[in-house]
C-alpha cells in the first residue's frame, strides 16, 4: 500500500493531472499562434493538452465563438486570443 501511494505522489507532484485545452477552429491563424505555445510550454513541463474544434461541438460555439482561441488549465478559463509563455508556464507550475 505505501509503495502504490509513493508511486501516486511521485507521478502527480508533477503533472497533478493537469490539462490544457485549446479550442479553436480550422485555419484561425490566431489558433495556430496559440497551439505552438501550448505545444513548447506543456512539452517542457510534460503536461497533456488537447484540442477542441468549436465548429464540431455546439456548446463551445456558444461560449467562446467570439473569444478564440480559448486556453483553458484543467477546465478553466486561462486566456483568450493570445497565449503568453510566462503566464501559462506559471499557471502550471
Amino acid at each position: 500500500m505505501a509503495g502504490m501511494s509513493a508511486m501516486f505522489r511521485r507521478t502527480s507532484r508533477n503533472s497533478r493531472e493537469r490539462i490544457v485545452t485549446l479550442i479553436g477552429k480550422p485555419g484561425c491563424h490566431l489558433c495556430d499562434d496559440a497551439q505552438a505555445v501550448i505545444e513548447k510550454v506543456c512539452g517542457e513541463l510534460g503536461v497533456p493538452w488537447e484540442k477542441k474544434d468549436i465548429t464540431e461541438d455546439a456548446e463551445l460555439h456558444r461560449q467562446y465563438w467570439e473569444q478564440i482561441p480559448v486556453v483553458l488549465v484543467d477546465g478553466a478559463q486561462h486566456t483568450f486570443w493570445r497565449v503568453n509563455e510566462e503566464r501559462l508556464r506559471k499557471a502550471l507550475a
